[in-house]
């Protein structure tokens, strides 16, 4: 489409899909006809910035098992805290958050089955735990 302005011509799409007529108006182009493909830009190759930031999307399955290590100790330490708390007496509702947002941690398979089950187990104590301390709504 051809746009005229004060500054000159100004193209902007197809030229060929404009009628002009003779009073300085324009008419939009017939429906009938199908514009025709653009090319698509050529792939870069990855350089520099974007190759660190695609080699950071590949993950080495020593470091996935080493941070489900992590949050399976995280976990259990948070759930010795809890259980200190309850025998003292004085349960801070901080630990709970800690320990429901660790447990979504657990989920995620680290490719070993046996630190998979043990992970499992682990969540599934976190699960029954934070259900305990919930307060009851039907009563």
């Amino acid at each position: 489409m051809r746009i005229t302005g004060p500054n000159g011509t100004t193209t902007t799409g197809s030229a060929s899909s404009v009628r002009r007529t003779g009073s300085g108006t324009f008419m939009l182009p017939d429906s009938s006809g199908s514009p025709a493909p653009s090319a698509t830009a050529a792939s870069r190759p990855l350089t520099g910035i974007d190759a660190l930031i695609a080699l950071q999307g590949v993950e080495d399955p020593a470091e996935r098992r080493r941070r489900a290590v992590v949050r399976g100790r995280s976990a259990l330490d948070i759930l010795d805290e809890m259980k200190l708390a309850l025998l003292a007496g004085n349960l801070d509702p901080n630990i709970l958050a800690r320990l429901g947002a660790i447990a979504a941690g657990l989920k995620e398979s680290t490719g070993d089955p046996g630190l998979d089950s043990v992970l499992a187990e682990i969540e599934l104590r976190v699960e029954v735990e934070l259900a305990k301390m919930k307060p009851l709504s039907r009563l």
